[in-house]
């Protein structure tokens, strides 16, 4: 049928569709080749184009994998409305890359790390692997390191390799021009930017853009940040409780801003009402729900 049919139903390429669901084109060959999941149209030079109906189909697919649904019982679970997801056993992919992880962090192999990761990240949205996987793991060493001969070393390994990682990942992104950019920085004390940079690489795989200003960031920077660099929006992470000071200069930078102000991390979820009270929106620590809700959240002085 020709393309300008009136019958014909709008079709679009991969790259436009892994905007639309943050899903990546590597894993969206992925779900097609190994597990059948989707079945696009093809040009005459092979290029894939994707129905509505599919991009539907891939939203419905991330979601149910957000509930915990392992990648090889989603096709079962596609189409059921309200469907409870099946429980996952005990011997699911997410264990098994968290122990592949482990083992490869306890021997400080840089290798096996990149293998189990790379794997996860090509059949799993980034958002995700980052619930499921990475943020599991970060707990998992967070706890073990005090009573652990090599803990320290073994968790400073594991950042290292994440932050250089997630570094190239999001340089890789930067080169495409975004509609929405953002301004991310972490609050003043808080020294521990893997969760920003999570966030980050998680919302570029939504198509938003971002400067990234890191690891306790004053909040009278931001603000300057902000207005040179006319990103259309701010967000801030932190596990540390503010200090009254730092909650203060947070109230002046909300005042003084023209867009959102929205803060994410633990300590949006334990200070949340001391948070609202600044004019700042938390956001909390779901970052599966922080996406889905993110661009609503966005915009001129839209404040709680």
């Amino acid at each position: 049928m020709a393309a300008d049919e009136p019958d014909q139903p709008a079709l679009y390429p991969i790259r436009t569709v892994s905007n639309l669901t943050g899903v990546n084109a590597v894993t969206l060959r992925a779900w097609e080749r190994r597990y059948g999941l989707i079945r696009p149209h093809r040009t005459a030079k092979g290029h894939r184009l994707y129905t509505q109906g599919d991009i539907d189909m891939i939203q419905e697919v991330v979601e149910l994998l957000g509930t915990g649904v392992s990648i090889g019982q989603v096709k079962g679970q596609v189409g059921r409305a309200r469907a409870a997801p099946a429980a996952e056993p005990d011997g699911d992919a997410w264990r098994g890359y968290q122990r592949r992880m482990l083992l490869a962090i306890e021997r400080f192999d840089e290798p096996g790390l990149e293998a189990a990761y790379s794997e996860a990240l090509a059949l799993y949205p980034v958002d995700v692997v980052t619930e499921r996987l990475v943020n599991p793991l970060l707990r998992a060493l967070g706890e073990r390191w005090e009573g652990r001969r090599g803990g320290i070393a073994e968790e400073h390994f594991f950042a290292t390799y994440l932050r250089n990682k997630l570094g190239a990942r999001l340089h890789h992104l930067a080169v495409q021009r975004a509609r929405t950019r953002l301004l991310a920085a972490c609050l003043p004390g808080e020294h521990h930017e893997l969760g920003l940079l999570l966030f980050c690489l998680a919302a570029a795989n939504h198509g938003f853009g971002f400067v990234i200003l890191g690891a306790d960031t004053p909040l009278a920077e931001v603000a300057h940040a902000q207005r040179m660099a006319r990103c259309d929006g701010i967000v801030l992470s932190g596990s540390v409780d503010p200090t009254p000071e730092v909650l203060e200069d947070l109230r002046a930078l909300v005042a003084g801003a023209d867009v959102a102000v929205l803060v994410g991390g633990q300590v949006a979820v334990r200070r949340e009402a001391g948070i609202r009270a600044t004019g700042a929106l938390p956001l909390g620590t779901e970052l599966h729900a922080i996406l889905r809700r993110l661009p609503q959240l966005l915009g001129p002085a839209r404040r709680a």
